[in-house]
């Protein structure tokens, strides 16, 4: 089969990345497969690119996806990375074509979703009582949006809670957060469209923010939202606060949003801790997806 693959402009530039794009066409010009590499800028990241590759069903096993991965792993070289990342569900024909094409799995991801639609009392009054139960030493705050200017410097500081999380064998690198980073990524959702609901732990000696947990919802409010992190610095573990602020989204998340049929949740295998958590709010697995890296 005569095959020509396309390499594409992708105008949406941030300082922390960009896309690479190639599009993959037969005789005819009919699209048969894309392939998508965001090339991180950001400071930690220099090193790492994420590819994505998308082949229609009926064109598979026809080299299209081995030429455009060609295509992405050039450039990557020519961008001077070290890392190539890409993630597929387990046991999908993506999971088999990276795992034949070099790349090692480095990384199990267990998905879990909470159901909200049919939520009972009983289940409410749970999720409540893990809110209202005490903290000493501690509180609970909670915002939409970009954090307010009051809390914008130990909320950025805070981002180091997930520095040490468990990561496998992946060169994901440590991102270096500042104020600055902190209301670009929450611009970012809004001009998705999306909502961005943010709970963290405010330790009362100082006042400063000691963890977060973050919550993004369709614009409709509909659907499932998605947890994006919960994180707590090393200096504050071992006093439930993970559980307390995980809580808290998902209460904030009912009474905001009465139309929103779930919660989904992605976790490592190797983070015991958060996966107890998961387990003790009633999160139920649904799937687990496997993180591959290419080492250039």
């Amino acid at each position: 089969m005569s095959l020509r693959v396309t390499a594409l402009t992708d105008p949406d530039r941030t300082p922390s990345g960009h896309r690479l794009a190639w599009l993959a066409a037969g005789d005819d010009g009919a699209p048969l497969g894309s392939a998508f590499l965001r090339v991180f800028n950001r400071e930690g990241q220099e090193h790492l690119a994420e590819l994505q590759v998308n082949v229609h069903p009926a064109e598979r096993r026809r080299r299209v996806g081995s030429r455009l991965l060609e295509a992405a792993v050039a450039a990557a070289r020519e961008a001077g990375r070290r890392s190539v990342i890409a993630q597929a569900d387990a046991g999908t024909p993506g999971d088999h074509f990276l795992a034949a094409h070099g790349f090692r799995r480095v990384l199990t991801l267990t998905y879990a979703r909470l159901a909200l639609d049919g939520w009972d009392g009983g289940r409410a009054d749970g999720i409540d009582a893990i809110v209202e139960r005490p903290h000493p030493g501690y509180r609970l705050v909670s915002w939409r949006g970009a954090v307010p200017d009051e809390l914008a410097g130990t909320f950025a500081d805070s981002r180091r809670a997930m520095d040490d999380m468990p990561m496998g064998d992946t060169d994901h690198g440590v991102v270096a957060w500042d104020v600055e980073r902190v209301l670009a990524a929450a611009e970012a959702i809004a001009d998705r469209g999306e909502l961005l609901t943010t709970v963290a732990a405010v330790d009362e000696s100082d006042g400063s923010v000691v963890g977060f947990s973050e919550l993004v919802v369709p614009g409709d409010g509909r659907g499932d939202g998605l947890h994006y992190g919960t994180g707590v610095l090393p200096g504050h573990r071992g006093h439930g606060l993970g559980r307390w602020m995980k809580a808290e989204s998902i209460r904030l998340a009912r009474a905001d949003h009465p139309g929103l049929a779930g919660l989904v949740t992605d976790t490592a295998d190797s983070n015991t801790h958060m996966r107890r958590i998961n387990d003790t709010l009633g999160y139920l697995p649904t799937h687990k997806a496997l993180e591959y890296q290419l080492d250039l």
